[in-house]
């Protein structure tokens, strides 16, 4: 378990130590934050900081470090360097600009932000993206816990309505509309502190589970440095596509304006943007390590995290805290499997609602204005909820990934803007960029090429998309002194 112990002190050491070199090169000031020089009293709200870290937390995670680091496993424990490195200097770089961006723009919506930076083409383009991929999560994480509690009710041999998918979809989508529709502390801001420290709890108890169980044992990166994927699937870049919010996810920055509308004081900002994340990150990391030490490996594959995961996320997460805390665990794992979807996709249409009213300056402190974006909103999500689930969920990954590339863009261009070290953004985006399009060309879903095709595509776009940025900047005047 030495490895597994290695890359923890890292996360926490990363959050101290390049978070904070983050922090000083965007230099936050005691300048008036929009919670306080707007404060709506319905989006603009003040809140303690303690309450913003775990409602961000909840936001930006849900089920994401849980099933995308157990999908990650299936790679072996090459996948603890991914979550660790990648949430250092990616995910958390991502998103604390992402949230302070949106802070220093009056808690201006991702698409908004790009725009501002960009351009407008830019932020048209990541309206119409942020849009699409924030109505599909919302849907998504309807569809899935609605499905999660039918099967519920019917192990206890419960009929009728209660064993009703569409019944429990339409209940969701109705707490939805709530959650989306009024103040963010009515709801969100009492309840959310609740389910995010259950969510650490939970993470807490897996790894204390493994760690008192002799018959488990996490598995050394130096002993395992090879693909164990029992399909053979390439680690690059299908492992860092699908351990997403694991280790950097563009979703975050469609979150992180809600909280920016929030905040007191911009030097909260590292501990709940960038300390967030790491606090992401070490949950992935923990159920990461829980794939690949609790499950039967088969000349060298993860054939037995394999089985598990082909019954689906809730049988995987339920089946993880069984075995590590036991009557407790699976208590917390049906808390997690039906909660933490939900609190991810209520925001995720209230995220809507914001980018839409920014897009249309439609202002957003009186009933029936918010009722103009949230009714067609909630309608759209009602009738997508219809669809295959696997259907709507299949481009999650890549527009995701590809939604925090963009962004690390925009926060390139802003630090080259004010005269300040851009190689700190400049280099996760470019690399995010050669992740993205190296999966767009090779994944089924997308171009389907093959690695031969998608390799070497994939590194020729991010130095394009390089060589672009460093032309723009060319062409851009900087900041005055």
């Amino acid at each position: 378990m030495i490895s597994f112990i290695i890359c923890l002190l890292l996360l926490i050491g990363g959050y101290f130590i390049y978070g904070k070199i983050v922090e000083n090169t965007f230099a936050p000031d005691d300048r008036e934050t929009p919670a306080v020089k707007i404060n709506d009293g319905v989006d603009y709200v003040v809140m303690p900081q303690w309450k913003l870290f775990l409602v961000q937390l909840l936001n930006i995670a849900g089920l994401g470090p849980i099933f995308g680091a157990m999908q990650g496993a299936l790679w072996g424990p090459v996948v603890f360097l991914w979550i660790t490195f990648g949430t250092i200097f990616a995910g958390g770089v991502h998103d604390y600009f992402s949230g302070m961006l949106s802070e220093r723009n009056q808690g201006a919506s991702i698409s908004e932000v790009c725009g501002i930076y960009l351009g407008g083409f830019m932020k048209n383009v990541m309206r119409v993206f942020s849009i699409v991929l924030l109505v599909m999560v919302g849907t998504v994480f309807a569809v899935g816990p609605a499905g999660l509690i039918v099967t519920l009710f019917k192990e206890g041999n419960v009929t009728g309505i209660l064993a009703s998918t569409e019944f429990w979809l339409w209940i969701i989508l109705a707490y939805y509309f709530i959650a989306t529709f009024i103040s963010i502390d009515k709801v969100i801001g009492r309840i959310y502190p609740i389910f995010g420290v259950c969510l650490i709890i939970m993470a807490v108890g897996v790894v204390f589970g493994i760690f008192t169980h002799s018959e488990f044992t996490i598995p050394e990166i130096w002993n395992h440095f090879s693909n164990m994927h029992p399909q053979a699937t390439p680690v690059w870049s299908v492992m860092f596509i699908t351990v997403a919010c694991g280790a950097i996810s563009g979703f975050h920055s469609t979150q992180s304006p809600l909280m920016a509308r929030c905040m007191k004081s911009e030097k909260q900002g590292h501990f709940v943007f960038y300390g967030a994340m790491v606090a992401e990150g070490v949950i992935a990391l923990i159920w990461a390590a829980a794939g690949c030490a609790l499950y039967e490996v088969t000349g060298g594959l993860s054939t037995g995290l394999e089985a598990i995961l082909a019954n689906g996320q809730s049988a995987a997460i339920y089946d993880v805290c069984a075995k590590t805390m036991g009557g407790v665990g699976v208590a917390l794992a049906m808390i997690g499997v039906i909660v933490c979807p939900i609190t991810s996709g209520d925001t995720a249409f209230r995220s809507a609602r914001l980018v839409l009213a920014d897009w249309f300056q439609i202002n957003q402190s009186k009933y029936r204005k918010r009722l103009m974006l949230c009714i067609p909103l909630l309608g759209v999500g009602a009738i997508i909820g219809h669809l295959d689930y696997t259907i709507v969920w299949r481009y999650f990954s890549w527009t995701n990934q590809t939604l925090a590339m963009i962004v690390l863009w925009t926060a390139s261009m802003y630090l080259f803007r004010e005269k300040k070290n851009y190689w700190l953004t400049v280099v996760p985006a470019t690399f995010m960029s050669a992740v993205s399009m190296t999966y767009f060309f090779y994944a089924k879903e997308c171009l389907n090429l093959g690695t031969a095709v998608a390799y070497p595509a994939g590194l020729i776009l991010a130095v394009i998309f390089l060589g672009i940025f460093i032309a723009a900047t060319r062409r851009q005047p900087k900041a005055v002194e």
